[in-house]
């Protein structure tokens, strides 16, 4: 009952910073998502025509043969599972020579 008694005028509130400078933050107020979303979309929009216009023939050739290899080496590496890449990999450790094997070091010989 003693322990009871020292806790029993602890004050549960939450605490309070005391702020002695007068300025009070302004609330902020719920802006509307759909206008946010559609001011969003026009930006989007706006920066892809300017990208559109603002790349010259080179650009554009090299960035669809940029395209072009990537989606070559995707269906590359689709080709083979993981396991048959694994097994060419041995195979190809094994067609090397020792010379490339990590040499055998020991203090005791």
């Amino acid at each position: 009952m003693g322990e009871e008694d020292e806790y029993a005028c602890v004050n549960r509130a939450q605490l309070r910073i005391k702020d002695t400078s007068g300025i009070k933050k302004k609330k902020k107020k719920k802006a509307n998502k759909e206008t946010e979303k559609a001011i969003e979309n026009e930006v989007k929009q706006q920066i892809k025509q300017q990208a559109k216009s603002d790349k010259t023939k080179a650009e554009l050739a090299f960035q669809k043969m940029q395209e072009k290899m990537q989606k070559q080496r995707i269906l590359q590496k689709a080709e083979m599972t993981h396991k048959q890449r694994v097994e060419k990999f041995n195979q190809h450790l094994d067609s090397l020579t020792e010379h490339f094997d990590i040499p055998k070091v020991s203090w005791t010989k």
